[in-house]
């Protein structure tokens, strides 16, 4: 057996597993396909050698794919896939009988609900909910910290059981606790930001963003609501609010391009949580929308 044909058969053992991963992403089955026809290309094209723990690997491939198709759809304003579940069970595939198994596994309803979710809500929901993926290894998929990723699939969790959540997942309340921090900043109010935050609140940076805070002295990690406020007192006079991935947070843009990010996570009314991003990818891969304010 050629290494090519081994690394076939090895790669065929996880299939089943990698397409129930994008079709509970994706909704579709022929988009699960492609995100499954793809992490097969990028892995015969890689050292399979250096890959540890390959089934982790392909699962991170076909989440990757599946966030970029998420995205794409979104910023297409496509309508929600929901209307192709039933396809699944007239058979119009090579493999009708996996396509019902699978379609009932998943279930229409919950799909529908799925749907609601933004992109990465949806991929943090579904890695670690359904396939007990661990936040550290979701956080560098969607381009988050892992206590981010967590309060993603808090969010997410929150809309699919339509139950109150200590994570606020409403946009309107998020934007008063978003815009009483940016104006205290401008003013450099430090008694208004303290109001405004946790007083366990953790402010992260991702490894771009250090590169720039290192030369202004900034630490990759603040905890605490002293050495955030501390950091933002006075500045954000050009930061802008915006809406990061369903959530509200702060953008710095230059000519309409997001030089750097804030994702916050909000809990009871303060911001528990600040990811600070930079990096270009990350950035790019991003649903954001920048708002007036």
């Amino acid at each position: 057996m050629t290494h090519q044909e081994l690394l076939g058969e090895q790669f065929e053992a996880h299939r089943d597993h990698l397409r129930a991963v994008a079709y509970r992403m994706l909704g579709s089955q022929g988009e699960a396909d492609d995100a499954v026809q793809e992490a097969w290309i990028r892995l015969s094209r890689s050292d399979a050698s250096a890959i540890d723990n390959l089934g982790g690997w392909l699962t991170t491939v076909v989440a990757r794919v599946s966030l970029d198709m998420l995205r794409s759809r979104a910023s297409r304003r496509e309508e929600p896939r929901g209307d192709q579940i039933p396809d699944l069970a007239r058979g119009d595939s090579d493999d009708p009988e996996s396509d019902a198994l699978l379609a009932d596994s998943v279930g229409a309803a919950l799909l529908v609900v799925l749907d609601t979710l933004t992109p990465a809500e949806r991929v943090a929901f579904v890695l670690h909910d359904t396939f007990g993926v661990p936040f550290d290894e979701i956080g560098p998929i969607v381009g988050r910290s892992s206590d981010a990723a967590k309060m993603l699939a808090s969010r997410a969790r929150q809309k699919v059981r339509g139950v109150d959540s200590t994570v606020e997942a409403d946009p309107v309340r998020q934007r008063a606790v978003v815009d009483a921090f940016l104006a205290a900043a401008r003013r450099g109010d430090f008694d208004a930001l303290l109001a405004v935050l946790d007083p366990d609140v953790v402010q992260r940076a991702d490894a771009a963003a250090v590169r720039m805070a290192t030369r202004k002295g900034v630490p990759e990690e603040v905890r605490g609501a002293r050495g955030v406020a501390e950091i933002f007192s006075g500045g954000a006079q050009t930061a802008q609010p915006a809406l990061i991935d369903g959530a509200i947070g702060l953008v710095w843009a230059m000519d309409g391009r997001p030089r750097v990010a804030w994702d916050f996570t909000i809990r009871d009314g303060k911001i528990v949580h600040i990811d600070m991003l930079r990096d270009r990818e990350t950035l790019d891969r991003l649903e954001l929308t920048l708002l007036d304010g």
